[in-house]
């Protein structure tokens, strides 16, 4: 067992691989929660648009998370997506269900069972939200992203207002990366204006070279994470410069 345990959804490709790759623990278990695996570290495979996959989760966190007895525990949530892209009613409606369950619906409910679970660990926890600067902002065709990554940020507020009355002894913290080179972006530029009118805004920042690697996003979360910061912060790396 090692010092530290880390779980991440979303690990095998982009942000959330990039972040299970340059975690700054010296001595970790890496476990990604995923659909497809294949990122060199263990697996569980779980779909967490589902209620099965957060079923599997939650077993997850009980049975690793609760009773360690290692250094820190740490839960990173970077599963998300935005497909389908396109105005509200005029999308497939079981692809849209789906985002809302994916983007909106599980952060809470894997939050909720993750601290459930570290009520039984006397490690310290740390909960790490990622978020998006499309939670404070309008952008017509991402409507179910824009609204799950808003009510992610604020479970993240309310819970961690919540653990500062508990001591502090689980903390949270949801973080906005910027855009990231990764095949989220590459699904956005293919997106026709008609579905996505600011496509054109994200096909001049990729011809700028503005985007950020997956693996520069994912040291800026980590230096983020080892300074301080109070409990249930909202944060976005380009408003601070990391």
């Amino acid at each position: 067992m090692g010092a530290t345990l880390l779980i991440v959804t979303g690990a095998s490709s982009g942000l959330g691989l990039a972040l299970a790759r340059t975690h700054p623990f010296a001595d970790a278990r890496v476990i990604d929660v995923s659909r497809r695996g294949g990122s060199g570290f263990e697996h569980l495979r779980a779909d967490l648009a589902t209620a099965e996959g957060w079923r599997a989760a939650t077993e997850l966190f009980e049975r690793e998370v609760a009773g360690f007895a290692g250094e820190r525990v740490v839960f990173v949530h970077a599963a998300g997506t935005l497909d389908p892209i396109g105005f509200a009613g005029e999308v497939d409606p079981a692809a849209y269900r789906r985002q809302v369950l994916l983007n909106g619906a599980a952060p809470q409910i894997l939050g909720d069972a993750f601290l459930r679970a570290a009520g039984r660990t006397r490690a310290p926890c740390l909960v790490v939200m990622i978020s998006s600067g499309a939670a404070r902002s309008v952008y017509p065709g991402w409507s179910a992203y824009c609204a799950g990554k808003a009510a992610l940020d604020q479970w993240v507020r309310t819970a961690g207002a919540e653990q500062r009355l508990r001591g502090d002894r689980v903390r949270l913290l949801a973080v906005a990366p910027g855009v990231v080179a990764t095949a989220m972006q590459e699904q956005i530029r293919r997106t026709p204006e008609r579905d996505f009118p600011e496509v054109r805004r994200f096909v001049e920042l990729h011809e700028r070279g503005g985007l950020r690697s997956p693996e520069e996003a994912a040291r800026g979360v980590w230096k983020l994470v080892g300074g301080g910061f109070e409990n249930g912060a909202v944060v976005d790396l380009r408003e601070i410069g990391v």
